[in-house]
């Protein structure tokens, strides 16, 4: 486990995207915007086919006063008592899931955080000096790694509601998100293809170069998950060097030509300019004054979208990197020198690339997914947003 303060999460920035990266995260709302409640009612459908009791959990920072905590059923806040060190149990927030085949409505309220469900078994939060400590199931000894469980992350504010379906730290129980608004209409995403769950895991199973151990079992062999290739670095089950030679490659390619990054889909004129010199790429504007530099990335790097691919919430080291991020993954940097490339058909074709997001993309009955940080670069990720909603959708999905 870790201290959610240390873990990188998209709930915690998706309204900050919003306003920077507009174009990339958020959708014009067809009528003026309502006031958004300060609770939202979210329908929690189980057509999962399992006979497991499913316990929900609504975990979060409450945006009107900055406090980090839970919300129960009827999205009541509760704030954390204090934490210690070693850390000690935190507060049971369960909250009991429908039964298959059944729904239930809970209240959430404007939160930056996630909505966790399990299937079995709660799962086990402490509370360090830090603040709340969330499963990090690439850690062999967490309390949650023999858990089968998932979550969305959301913003709810008083722009409207962001939620997701991602995948970003694991591909685990399947399910989907939604959000109606105050015109009826409804949205969608998360929803795997028919035998979509079965078949991510026998094509990672099948693809060389190690990706089949990012696949974690119980005891018994039944699958929990499959950790994201960061976590799989993290955890040694993934060669640290599953990149490098596509990066051997790019580096070579713009130590004599140019990359192009426009990464502003409604400022087609903000365009920056990168070459290769040694061990680092750097950045020009218009004017030729360099604005950014990065070193060149490592494998962890590129499926973090951090540490050597950093991205600051500011206009332009930070859109600039998450361009190259998704450059990266996709793999489209050595085909396009103009990024991004957002044509789909262009993304995963050379043979060394994200292939847990490929394998992702693969299997979704949209197409969409969060299979890496920035899977939102040219609008390919699985999030609802609506200005005006006047409810939320949680639907856990079949396992075949």
């Amino acid at each position: 486990m870790r201290a959610s303060a240390k873990r990188r999460s998209l709930a915690t920035v998706l309204a900050a995207l919003a306003l920077s990266f507009g174009p990339f995260l958020t959708q014009a709302a067809p009528q003026a915007q309502a006031a958004v409640p300060s609770t939202l009612p979210m329908t929690v459908t189980n057509n999962s086919g399992r006979s497991d009791q499913v316990y929900i959990y609504d975990i979060g920072t409450l945006l009107s006063t900055g406090q980090q905590g839970w919300a129960d059923a009827g999205g009541t806040f509760h704030a954390w008592p204090a934490g210690a060190n070693p850390p000690t149990a935190a507060p049971d927030a369960s909250i009991a899931g429908p039964a298959n085949g059944q729904t239930a409505t809970i209240n959430i309220p404007q939160f930056s955080g996630r909505i966790y469900f399990s299937y079995g078994q709660k799962l086990v939060f402490k509370l360090a000096t830090g603040g709340l400590v969330q499963p990090a199931v690439q850690n062999p000894t967490d309390p949650n790694h023999n858990i089968l469980f998932n979550w969305s992350e959301y913003t709810l504010n008083s722009s409207g509601l962001w939620l997701n379906s991602t995948q970003v730290d694991m591909f685990s129980a399947p399910y989907a998100v939604g959000v109606k608004n105050t015109a009826g209409t409804t949205q969608s995403t998360g929803h795997l293809k028919s035998g979509g769950y079965n078949g991510f895991f026998t094509s990672l199973k099948a693809q060389p170069g190690g990706w089949g151990n990012l696949i974690q079992t119980n005891s018994s062999g039944t699958i929990l998950r499959a950790l994201a290739p960061g976590h799989g670095i993290e955890a040694g089950t993934l060669s640290a060097s599953a990149m490098s030679d596509y990066v051997n490659r790019v580096w070579t390619k713009y130590s004599t030509s140019k990359l192009t990054v426009t990464p502003f889909a409604d400022q087609p004129n903000t365009k920056y300019f990168g070459t290769v010199s040694g061990n680092t790429m750097n950045f020009t504007d218009s004017t030729g004054a360099v604005v950014t530099s990065f070193q060149k990335p490592d494998s962890a790097s590129i499926f973090g979208c951090d540490n050597l691919l950093d991205a600051p919430n500011d206009q332009v080291r930070g859109p600039i990197s998450r361009t190259l991020c998704a450059g990266y993954n996709r793999s489209t940097l050595l085909t396009d020198a103009n990024q991004p490339d957002t044509n789909s058909a262009d993304f995963y074709q050379d043979t060394v690339t994200n292939q847990y997001a490929r394998k992702i993309h693969e299997q979704m009955a949209d197409g969409k997914a969060y299979a890496f940080a920035f899977d939102d670069v040219g609008n390919f990720e699985s999030l609802v947003n609506d200005a005006n909603p006047t409810r939320a959708y949680l639907t856990l999905d079949p396992f075949n």
